[in-house]
């Protein structure tokens, strides 16, 4: 079992206690309002996410981990790894992610998150490259985005909902941690 332990957090894989927390984080309209086309999901479409995350685990050997406060066990949301099919142009690139509920925001828990993904991508799954892609206007992911050491490799438009995206990159053999 793939888990990670930083100073404030645990990322693990899922477990079926995660799929009522995750649902409400979903059911957020200030945390969806990046996401696709901005609509938020419920408890039957947030447990089709979470077994389509798993089976990417078992696909690719990477995935989105669910984050843990390590202090209260509370789920915080994700981050992770994933294949950014939706948007070909970048293929093949893998994506590094997250998504945490609104109580949880500030607190630097994104950043840490990411940052310890970007060390199990480069020294776990030997990548050589992440990108990480962010609709136009989301200042706070592109914030953690450059605090990774990631920088904007393109704008583009996404071929579905037609929403600008910026599209950011780290080479990881270049990757100080």
């Amino acid at each position: 079992m793939t888990e990670i332990r930083t100073p404030r957090l645990i990322l693990r894989r899922w477990s079926d206690d995660d799929l009522a927390p995750m649902a409400d984080i979903n059911a957020d309209p200030a945390v969806m309002r990046w996401i696709r086309d901005g609509s938020v999901r419920d408890l039957e479409e947030t447990a089709a996410d979470i077994e389509r995350w798993e089976d990417e685990w078992d696909d690719e050997g990477f995935g989105l981990f669910a984050v843990e406060l390590l202090a209260s066990g509370e789920l915080a949301g994700f981050t992770g790894l994933s294949v950014p099919e939706f948007l070909p142009e970048v293929l093949p690139a893998v994506e590094i992610g997250w998504r945490l509920g609104r109580p949880f925001w500030g607190q630097g828990y994104a950043s840490e998150a990411a940052q310890a993904t970007l060390e199990f991508a480069l020294q776990d799954r030997g990548l050589d490259r992440v990108v990480s892609i962010a609709r136009t206007g989301n200042t706070a992911s592109e914030n953690v985005m450059r605090k990774l050491g990631m920088t904007l490799e393109r704008e583009t438009t996404h071929p579905v909902y037609g929403h600008p995206l910026r599209v950011h990159e780290i080479d990881l053999t270049e990757y100080a941690g």
